[in-house]
Parts: C-alpha cells; structure tokens; sequence
C-alpha cells in the first residue's frame, strides 16, 4: 500500500480493491492511501476513476476488498459518508426550470442545514464559485461553465469535510478550464478541504495537485507527490523559428556533433550528454551556423503523461 501523507491522516484508504462488471474488471486489487491537500486520480477514459469514487460514496459495492472515507467503512457507514463528503459528479444532474438559488439551498436542506443557514450558506457559496450575479436564473438557461460551477457549488454548500470532483473541466473551454482548476486549488488550500479531483487531461493535474494517482485499465501504475513527476529529466529542450523544418535541421545537427536528440512537436528533445560536452554551447554555436533564432533553450521536466510511457507501464485495454 502506498505511505500515507505525512502532513496528515489518511481521509482515503483502499486494501485489494477490486470491481468487476461479468468479465470486465474496473478495478483490481487496489491499495491505495489518500492524505489531506488536493489529490489528482488520472487515467484515461474508463480507467476506473469514476468507478472508484462511486464505490467510496457507497453506491456500489465492490466485488472484493475494502475501503474507508474519513475513517468510515464503505460497507457499514456509506449513509455517514455521504453526509460528510462533497460530490460533483461528472455528467450534468440539474433541473433546467429551478434556479441556482433554489437548487443549492435544497441541497443544503438535504444534508440537514435549517432553512436559514442553507439559504446563508448557498449564497456565500455561489459567490464563491462566481455565480453571485446569475444565482436567479433558471439552470436550464446556463452556458457549460455556468452549469459546472452551480454543480460545484453545490458540493460545497454543505461545509464537508472532503470532495470528490469527478471531471470538473469536462466540455469547458480554455479560459473556463483556468477558471476551474483556480476553484479546485482554492478549496485544498483556503478552504482547507482535502480533494479528490478526476481528469483524463494530464497537464491540468499538474498544475493543481500536490499528490497524483494514476490508473490504468483498473491497476494503480503510480501514486506519489505531484513534484516527484516533475523532477528535472537531465534533458534539454530547443526551439527554434522556422517550424519544422527549422527543428529538423537543428536535430541533424545536433545527432551529427554526436547528440542523441528527436523531435518533441515543435522543439527537439537532447539527451543528456556524455560528459565533457556542453550542449548549451553546442546548441548555440550550431543553430548560428544555420541561421537559426532560438527561441528557448531550457531543462526538460518530467510530466505525468511520462509514466504511461515509462518501462513496466500497463498499454492494455482500459476498461472500467
């Protein structure tokens, strides 16, 4: 099982996992510890990621193996667990006719907030997410963003003490995405609730996680501190103007002054070298002799998209 967090209790914790559909496994045989702060659960489209958070919430119940949220067994005490957790889920659950206000004040009712305070708290709440100004329109007349944030909101209305977001950037666009991701780490770090964020986009848990999960086809590949993926590589990365001609040329070079490099979209990727070579100095003296502009010269970091592609990784069908 993976160590947990060492900045606080376990608020997750799984022992020999396992969820199986007939003869397709969602998940298998997963130990998995879970601390405070904000937790990326990666992998691809059926990866078992949206498995996992329905079997933490109790609504399904595993094939084999256990599980806890906040201390609570999923078995025993999903009701408590759901009282204490925030969910929003991946796929749009809200009525079109009832407005933002409306809805995130029942749900506070729901979770047993008297009428007074869930009223204080959806307000507060909603202007949290940003939706101050359009708490009063119908649900139904929402752009994307609109309808992420009023689901967003109302897993926090009731004041829990962990959320699950499953996919929360899912159909935004670029500046709602940057939007989401800002919310997501407000609420691990100011608000101080841990969270448990989905996504099949990699490079948004980078930039949001302090601890990384990855899952593959069901198996755990890989789950520890968001910086650990991002160690400096040892390798340089290089671009220069002319596309990809420009980087074609330049990577020629390189290999032929004895570099071991290839192309990374529009740069070139250079090995570490042996020792005694400066690829600063080399870089720069051959792109003069091209007739190149550099535009970047800089160490390569590792990325979470690395470990798919790292020597063990499962490539099989994802399932789940």
């Amino acid at each position: 099982m993976t160590p947990p967090d060492e900045t606080g209790p376990p608020v997750i914790s799984t022992g020999e996992l396992t969820m199986r559909f007939g003869s397709v496994t969602a998940l298998s045989s997963l130990d998995l510890t879970i601390g405070p702060g904000v937790t990326g659960l990666v992998g691809a489209n059926g990866a078992g990621k949206s498995t996992l958070i329905k079997i933490l919430l109790g609504l399904q119940t595993p094939t084999s193996g256990r599980a806890a949220v906040l201390g609570h067994d999923v078995a025993t005490a999903s009701h408590e667990i759901r009282r204490r957790v925030g969910y929003m889920p991946e796929h749009d659950c809200l009525p079109p006719d009832v407005n933002a206000s409306e809805f995130v004040v029942h749900l506070a009712r729901m979770s047993g907030l008297p009428q007074s305070a869930a009223r204080e708290r959806a307000a507060d709440v909603l202007r949290q997410v940003g939706l101050d100004e359009e708490r009063y329109r119908p649900l139904g007349g929402y752009s994307t963003g609109m309808k992420q944030r009023a689901k967003l909101a109302q897993a926090l209305v009731h004041d829990p003490d962990l959320v699950f977001l499953d996919e929360p950037t899912n159909g935004l666009d670029p500046a709602s995405r940057v939007d989401m991701l800002r919310l997501v780490r407000r609420i691990g770090t100011e608000f101080d609730i841990p969270v448990l964020v989905t996504s099949h986009l990699l490079g948004e848990l980078e930039k949001v996680s302090d601890h990384v999960v990855v899952l593959d086809a069901g198996h755990l590949l890989r789950s520890s501190a968001t910086s650990d993926f991002l160690d400096v590589t040892g390798a340089m990365l290089v671009e220069v103007l002319g596309g990809d001609a420009g980087r074609d040329r330049l990577g020629h070079a390189l290999a032929a002054a004895g570099l071991t490099c290839h192309p990374r979209g529009p740069m070139v990727t250079v090995d570490p070298p042996p020792p005694g070579i400066d690829v600063h100095r080399v870089v720069r003296d051959l792109a003069a002799d091209l007739g190149l502009a550099l535009v970047r010269l800089q160490p390569d970091q590792g990325h979470l998209e690395d470990i798919f592609t790292a020597p063990g990784a499962r490539g099989g069908e994802r399932r789940g």
